[in-house]
Formats: structure tokens, sequence, C-alpha cells
């Protein structure tokens, strides 16, 4: 709760002393944003996830937005170039979905359509075949539904909206922390006992191939692997981990019929994704590689093309003001304390 309140103070000061108009040291050339779920808001009350959503009517906020700032929206194909070449005259940005949500199909593809913007949806294996595990989702359910959470010497009452918040977090944080086996283990006893469908989270929520393969006729579409699995990546051997990143690449090319030049390493910070999963990235022969290390780019990621920065659209601060903030540049580039580049 404290690091969420330290970030809307970022934000909104950023705002207020309008970072966007005077801040162009910060912004660097581009910025490459992240989008995951885009629909209709949700009831009001628990709701751990919300930061993972926005709304349609934000999304076309966003684009008016970077109109309003001067920025070029281009497809993920131009970064390495626009990167190496002279600087441009003005910014660019990125817009990138990951997971492969329905919802994108239904709410965002209409507006990016109509605005003739480019996009890239990332696509994890599992999900499209309807089998993937949405472990937070389960964590999220399972909360919802019972009383008390009890698990490893923890006794969580779970009675009201706070309470599951409370509860959500705690646990959520100390699993992230663990093993992602014993993560993914507990999550999945938790729900099933609370009598969640785990099975159905991730095949009600995402596209299958054969629907991604239609979207992706649109040439506005760029398609992007996410792993087979969508693991944290440097949780596990490096057998594992280029098994990941290689395979999801050949596995979305085989069912859509499109090269993938673009990796999205899922969760993404440093404790998911580091140096030797950058270096397994070139090894595929990925173009770029996309984290969620929070930053905008500049010229000297032309040499970092498999650790990019990216900047996420929180649905927690759905306001023009907090956007602007972020595409100033200003508070991230001192929440990574002035280094333009973070990649060890």
């Amino acid at each position: 709760m404290l690091k969420r309140a330290i970030i809307s103070a970022g934000l909104y000061g950023s705002d207020l002393v309008r970072a966007h108009a005077w801040a162009r040291f910060a912004r660097g050339r581009g910025v490459i944003l992240t989008f995951h779920h885009v629909r209709p808001s949700p009831p009001e009350g628990f709701s751990p996830n919300r930061l993972l959503e926005i709304t349609p009517e934000f999304l076309g906020t966003v684009l008016d937005t970077l109109d309003a700032l001067g920025f070029e929206i281009v497809p993920l194909d131009e970064v390495p170039s626009r990167l190496a070449g002279p600087e441009p005259e003005r910014p660019f940005c990125v817009l990138t979905f990951d997971d492969g949500y329905r919802d994108n199909r239904e709410h965002a593809a209409p507006i990016l359509a109509a605005r003739d913007a480019p996009w890239t949806l990332f696509v994890t294996r599992d999900f499209a075949l309807g089998r993937g595990r949405f472990w937070w989702r389960e964590l999220e359910e399972a909360v919802r539904r019972s009383p008390r959470i009890r698990h490893d010497g923890l006794d969580l009452p779970a009675g009201t909206d706070a309470e599951k918040a409370r509860a959500y977090e705690t646990l959520y944080w100390r699993l992230r922390a663990g093993p992602e086996d014993v993560l993914r283990a507990t999550t999945r006893r938790l729900a099933e006992a609370a009598g969640v469908d785990v099975a159905a989270l991730s095949a009600e929520a995402c596209l299958g191939f054969d629907e991604i393969a239609a979207l992706a006729r649109d040439p506005r579409v760029t398609l992007g692997a996410h792993t087979l699995t969508h693991p944290m990546l440097a949780k596990h051997d490096v057998e594992t981990a280029r098994r990941e990143i290689a395979e999801s690449r050949a596995a979305l090319a085989g069912a859509t019929g499109r090269e993938i030049r673009h990796l999205a390493f899922p969760v993404g910070d440093p404790g998911s994704a580091g140096p030797r999963e950058f270096a397994l990235a070139r090894e595929a022969g990925f173009a770029t590689a996309v984290t969620t290390r929070p930053g905008h780019l500049f010229a000297e990621h032309a040499a970092h093309p498999h650790a990019l920065p990216r900047v996420s659209v929180n649905g927690l601060h759905q306001s023009a003001g907090a956007l602007r903030a972020l595409l100033s540049g200003l508070p991230l580039l001192a929440w990574n304390r002035g280094r333009r580049v973070v990649a060890a």
C-alpha cells in the first residue's frame, strides 16, 4: 500500500509541475507501453488485480494523450532502427498487450483500428491452448470465496473486502519470493478448496490460436511470443528457460503462419528475467525482448535490444494526468536513479 502511495505521489506531482512540457531529457527517444486487459470497469470491491485492466474509454484517452504530446505510434519492428538511427523529430510509442486476452480483440482492437494504430499482442502458448495457469487469478478467486486463508503458518481473516485485500497481498508476496512450483501448487490447492474451476480461468479469458491467427491478418497487428507456460524464467534452470523461450516462438509461428520476431518475458521484473534470459532471447533469434522494468527508450538501448524497458499503463491510475507524467519519463528516470539503461 505504501509503495502504491509513493507511486501515486510521483505521478501526480510530475504532472503538477508539467514535466511533460520541459523534461525532454527524461523522455528519451520513445516508450513501449504495456497493457493487459481492456474491458469495462469491474464492480467496486475486492479486486486485487485491477491494476492489470483499463477501460476502453481510457484506451481512447491514452491515444488522445499520445497525439496531444506529439508521440508517433509505431510497430515494435521499428524500434531497433529508431534506437540506432539519428535523433527523431518526434518521440515514438509502441503499444503492447500481454497474454492474449479475448477482451483485447473485443474492446481494444476496434479502437486501435479506428485510429489506424499498430499494436503488438504477446501470446503465451498454453493460454492459447486453454490449459494455462493464471495463478494470480487462482489466488484472487480463492480469497474472494473464502472467509479465512490458511497457509504455512498463516491464518488470515478474509471476511471483508479490506481483509481480503490484506490477505491477498500478504500471501501473494510471500509466494512470489519463493520457488515457482510451490507458488503454483499453493494457489491451485487454495483455489480448488474454494470451489474454483482452475482450468476455466485461462480457457475463458484468452483467445485460441485460430482466433489469434484471424486477428493477425490485420497488418497493424504484430504477434510476439510470451513463452510456453508463463513462468518466472529466472527461477528455473537454464534448459527450462531456453525451451520456454525458443519453443514458444516456434509454436506461435506454426499456429499462425506469422514470423515471430519479438519476445515478452513473463512478469518481467529483475527477479523473473535478467542477463541470462536476455542472452537466451538473443540466442533464440528474437530481434527484441521486452521486460516490465520501468523506463523510456534511449539511444543507449540500441546495444541492449533484448532487455528493453516498458511502461505499464496501470489500471489504478486511469487519468490523463498520470499518463502525462509517465510519458514525460521523469518519474521513471527518478525510479531508476538517473540510469537510462538498467540491464543487469
